[in-house]
């Protein structure tokens, strides 16, 4: 079974090919999916995965051709956070905040292009929409950057529900962020421990209760609510997964990028990996962008495996992932079929 563990697996890489790291890796321990950027935080460049539509496609179409066939994500939330930009040769998208205001004939405008261009280059899973409230408008990570629909509840739910009519209809899966809700923050998780343990609200908690039917797949955040569980990020606490799990059993769980300074500060990558597997997190997320370690992607799939091998627990909470991320890829294989069916191509032609 833990020649599986990499099924858990999200990972970066920085170049516009696949390495040979990522081949091998897929071969030995099969692999969950793929993160593309376009920024190299690294070198500080945009030269990384995405150059232009056709380089796009090929790229998607060889990552799918790997052991396991591994899901594609992109951040493509719009405005400021969106990995396929109009410069490389792809429709616009409004941020956040901009879709909030906007009437739905506007918005549903703006939003086919673009989910119609993800399906048609092979992303599989697109790490939106944002559902964190705008509590915070001068916030560094989401206020700031116009990554919140609104403060208002119901203008959250009415643009999650329009975009994930059009997503469906695009055979695109989404994935709500951040649990439990980083708009309120005075700090940025990328480069900083981010407490949230005075801003967590029933409010905002609850909109992820909410939308989890609609959409069954979250990724967790590393802010730290020290009444749940003290000096853990959520994306590594079980009190939070738990908490998540009496929702919805089947749903979906995405650890943040563990290579960020708000689990970075409190503990390395490796003991970050297993903690998100004790804790009960389906996906773990490593870009290899905020850190490269990409040498060291082998060594971690290990750790996890060894945890899983010697932990009952472990175990029990690796079988339930792997149902869990195959039946996303099952899902995902499905949508693929149709779209390069022949009644696909006679219509599309």
């Amino acid at each position: 079974m833990t020649h599986k563990i990499g099924e858990m697996f999200m990972l970066g890489f920085r170049t516009p090919e696949i390495p040979e790291w990522l081949h091998s890796f897929a071969s030995e321990f099969g692999l969950g999916g793929v993160i593309l950027f376009d920024y190299d935080v690294t070198i500080k460049k945009y030269e990384r995965n995405i150059f232009d539509k056709a380089q796009v496609k090929k790229l998607c179409k060889e990552i799918h051709a790997l052991p396991s066939r591994p899901l594609i994500y992109v951040d493509q939330e719009g405005g400021k956070v969106r990995r396929l930009k109009d410069k490389y040769g792809f429709a616009p998208l409004p941020s956040a905040k901009q879709m909030g205001t906007m009437s739905k004939a506007d918005r549903l405008a703006a939003l086919k292009p673009a989910y119609a261009e993800m399906k048609g280059v092979g992303i599989d899973v697109n790490l939106a929409p944002v559902i964190d409230l705008d509590f915070n408008p001068t916030g560094p990570d989401i206020g700031s950057a116009e990554r919140s629909f609104s403060a208002d509840a119901k203008v959250v739910e009415e643009c999650v529900k329009q975009i994930a009519e059009v997503a469906n209809a695009n055979g695109i899966q989404l994935c709500l962020k951040h649990f439990p809700g980083t708009g309120a923050a005075r700090a940025n998780p990328h480069d900083d421990l981010m407490d949230l343990s005075k801003y967590t609200s029933d409010d905002q908690v609850n909109i992820f209760r909410t939308l989890l039917p609609m959409v069954p797949m979250a990724l967790f955040s590393h802010g730290l609510v020290n009444q749940w569980e003290k000096n853990t990020p959520v994306c590594l606490s079980k009190y939070a997964v738990n908490m998540f799990r009496g929702w919805n059993p089947d749903a979906v769980v995405l650890t943040d990028d563990l290579q960020m300074q708000g689990v970075q500060k409190l503990m390395n990558t490796e003991t970050a990996c297993v903690r998100a597997l004790e804790a009960g997190a389906d996906v773990i997320l490593l870009g290899h962008n905020m850190l490269d370690e990409q040498a060291k992607s082998v060594q971690f799939a290990r750790k996890v495996a060894n945890a899983v091998e010697s932990d009952p627990r472990c175990r029990a909470n690796f079988e339930a992932s792997l149902k869990r991320i195959q039946k996303m890829k099952a899902a995902a294989q499905h949508e693929h079929r149709l779209l390069h069916s022949p009644a696909s191509s006679a219509k599309s032609g």
